[in-house]
């Protein structure tokens, strides 16, 4: 016959008998007292908390990102790829830190109409990476003391979007709107103060690159009396959007330069106008910018591939043939992060089927570096 509520005089799982603990909660077949409870509690968070530790450490596969995109946004193939690769090495970024390696944080620029898919692509990512994210309009930021929202009011969103946890917030993703608009504006334009062209410029450039934000604890606007959080963003994903009407028009006239007559002598407006005051980086400053400074960019790709157990190597001339392209297209040393998320960008997508196919190391070599195609 089963026990009756009234016969349990001990714990049954410890024996602890019901006059030596708090509380002795009863049924029919068992009872358990308030040490036993706390105890299986501690264990509980416990392992939730070493799944949540393990689950940090899981790499993003770029082909699931990517797939996942494909389900809520159609065609921007190029667009979904890129964003893909750079939101998966963001997150290996801060998932996987190296003990004495610095990876350089990279951001997203989308160029694309008004209506294309911008916002949607960002805000599909973030749900897929499950982080706070939210959508700022650039048109709507000035400088700080002006009317208008400062560029530290993204942050304060973001803290908002993540119910009020910093750590969480920390690791999001801000979309910034229409970051076309925000530009500088000539000096004949207007004698009027540009609150909302390079000083925001100036604001936002440190906001991205990683910053220690001060916020207003209870929302709105910044008061001398209230209290502050503190957000850094060194870990915080910023992709921005914008339409960038005549850039090509820009980048056409960077590249071949003006001039006027039969015989005129074309040179580009970087030669005419700030040679002066700096001199353009050679081609042996570049290779060594490249592969020999701490924290360089082959050294950092070549820690990211690592953690799909890819080795990552380059010839010297795939290397030369990448210095070679940002002397050509004048971008100087910030262009040769770009030039190697190009040459890389269709390896970094396909690195999860690199390893299931048993491609443990990849050279590039100078084809791969003219046109860059993935090996499976």
């Amino acid at each position: 016959m089963a026990k009756t509520q009234k016969e349990h005089s001990k714990c049954s799982f410890c024996l602890s008998n019901k006059d030596d603990v708090k509380k002795l909660i009863v049924c029919d077949a068992v009872a358990i007292c308030d040490n036993c409870v706390e105890m299986c509690h501690d264990l509980i968070i416990k392992d939730l908390n070493e799944k949540k530790s393990k689950t940090s450490k899981v790499l993003l596969d770029a082909l699931e990102v990517k797939a996942f995109l494909d389900k809520h946004v159609i065609g921007q193939e190029n667009a979904k790829i890129a964003i893909a690769v750079g939101v998966t090495n963001h997150y290996k970024r801060i998932n996987n830190p190296p003990d004495d390696l610095d990876i350089q944080k990279g951001n997203i620029l989308i160029l694309g109409p008004t209506g294309s898919g911008k916002t949607m692509l960002a805000k599909t990512v973030a749900k897929y990476c499950n982080v706070p994210f939210v959508v700022a309009d650039a048109t709507c930021l000035t400088e700080a003391g002006y009317v208008g929202d400062d560029v530290e009011s993204m942050i304060a969103m973001l803290v908002n979007a993540a119910d009020g946890d910093i750590k969480k917030a920390e690791r999001g993703i801000v979309f910034i709107d229409e970051i076309d608009k925000i530009a500088r504006k000539s000096e004949s334009t207007s004698i009027t103060r540009d609150v909302s062209g390079e000083g925001v410029q100036q604001a936002l450039l440190k906001l991205v690159e990683g910053t220690e934000c001060r916020i207003p604890a209870g929302g709105g606007r910044k008061h001398p009396s209230g209290n502050m959080l503190t957000v850094n963003t060194k870990d915080i994903l910023f992709i921005a959007g914008g339409a960038f009407v005549g850039l090509g028009d820009v980048i056409k006239a960077r590249k071949k330069g003006t001039g006027i007559g039969f015989s005129a002598d074309v040179r580009t407006d970087f030669e005419t106008e700030f040679k002066v005051d700096t001199k353009e980086l050679t081609k042996p400053e570049l290779y060594r910018i490249l592969t020999e400074i701490k924290n360089n960019f082959i050294d950092q790709y070549r820690y990211l591939f690592s953690l799909d157990k890819v080795e990552l190597t380059f010839t010297t001339d795939a290397l030369e043939q990448i210095v070679d392209n940002c002397l050509t297209l004048k971008t100087g040393a910030r262009g040769l992060h770009n030039e190697l998320e190009r040459v890389l960008m269709p390896h970094m997508f396909n690195l999860s089927k690199y390893a299931i196919n048993g491609y443990n190391k990849l050279n590039i070599a100078k084809d791969l570096v003219i046109n860059p195609i993935n090996m499976i």
